[in-house]
């Protein structure tokens, strides 16, 4: 796969998940605990072991630890939807 097209697909599948959680907390208005539970947990471990991604995927930010925190978003969306991005980006 085209190293572009991988980059902009890691983009578009980091989007999806802040999408999903921006519609269940704001426009469903009913976050489940296990969501924010997942989420918090997430974060935590992509910045606590500094975990990022999108740096595996050469795209880099400026702003220190915003790659790990979008990292921790996709790891609380579960393992079989990191393994197939990971997948995807013939990662593993």
């Amino acid at each position: 796969m085209n190293k572009e097209v991988s980059k902009m697909l890691m983009v578009c599948i980091v989007l999806e998940g802040i999408i999903t959680y921006i519609n269940s907390f704001f426009v469903v208005g009913e976050p489940h605990y296990q969501m924010i539970l997942s989420l918090i947990f997430g974060i935590f471990i992509a910045i606590a072991y500094k975990i990022d991604l999108l740096k595996l995927a050469d795209i880099e930010s400026e702003i220190p630890y915003i790659g790990c925190i979008l990292t921790g978003i996709l790891f609380s969306r579960g393992s079989n939807y990191v393994h197939d991005i990971l997948k995807t980006l013939n990662i593993i």
